[in-house]
């Protein structure tokens, strides 16, 4: 009897642990699963989802020269007035094409900064690189010819009718030249303008295309 009893016993905490087993593979199966079908969230706050082979952006310039522009890139707000880092001029983030990777961010201050030091610091963008550009307050003040032909280089096809006081947002590719979609600007018009002497925000956003690993320029 007593033999019966232990092999009884055995035998229910088998079952038991079996069971337990079975219980939590099921859950991990099932966990698993609904982490595979849940549905990606958009970044940056598009309607969509970037397909793999691109990246979320969203640019907004900044409002007359009192609310600074945003930039945001892959989910991740890179520049603000929330932030703190932005500033009067070009607001500029410069990312590296195929590995979605914020190399540098700043702003070029185009009423008092340095000419050469402005032009330096875009004659050094590689190239292959994904440029981000919000403009804040004037972009024009120290906007020398040279400067703007470097934007056409990266698909501006705005930069060169931008004037005092226009609001502008980019994102282009450097040394791709292809016309980019990305680009926006408004005019600085008593007619138009809502604020004083000031044109209207403007922003773009979507899906742009990684740069190719082969070398070939998209």
């Amino acid at each position: 009897m007593r033999y019966r009893a232990v092999l009884y016993f055995t035998a229910v905490i088998a079952v038991l642990v079996i069971t337990w087993g079975i219980s939590i593979n099921s859950f991990d199966v099932q966990e698993k699963a609904r982490n595979i079908l849940a549905a990606p969230e958009p970044k940056c706050s598009l309607s969509r989802v970037c397909p793999p082979d691109h990246f979320a952006l969203h640019i907004r310039s900044g409002a007359a020269n009192v609310v600074g522009p945003k930039i945001c890139f892959e989910g991740k707000i890179i520049m603000s007035h929330v932030l703190n880092n932005v500033g009067p001029g070009l607001n500029i983030v410069v990312v590296n094409g195929e590995k979605g990777l914020v190399e540098k961010f700043g702003y070029l201050n185009m009423k008092a900064g340095n000419p050469e030091d402005i032009l330096g610091y875009l004659k050094a963008i590689k190239p292959g690189m994904i440029v981000l550009v919000a403009s804040f307050d004037d972009v024009t003040t120290k906007m020398t010819k040279e400067m703007r032909e470097i934007f056409v280089g990266m698909g501006s096809t705005l930069i060169k009718s931008v004037k005092v006081r226009d609001s502008w947002v980019f994102a282009g590719r450097a040394g791709a030249k292809n016309r980019s979609l990305f680009e926006k600007q408004a005019v600085n018009d008593d007619k138009t303008n809502i604020y004083e002497k000031w044109p209207v925000v403007v922003e773009v956003g979507g899906c742009f295309p990684r740069t190719p690993t082969d070398g070939h320029k998209p």
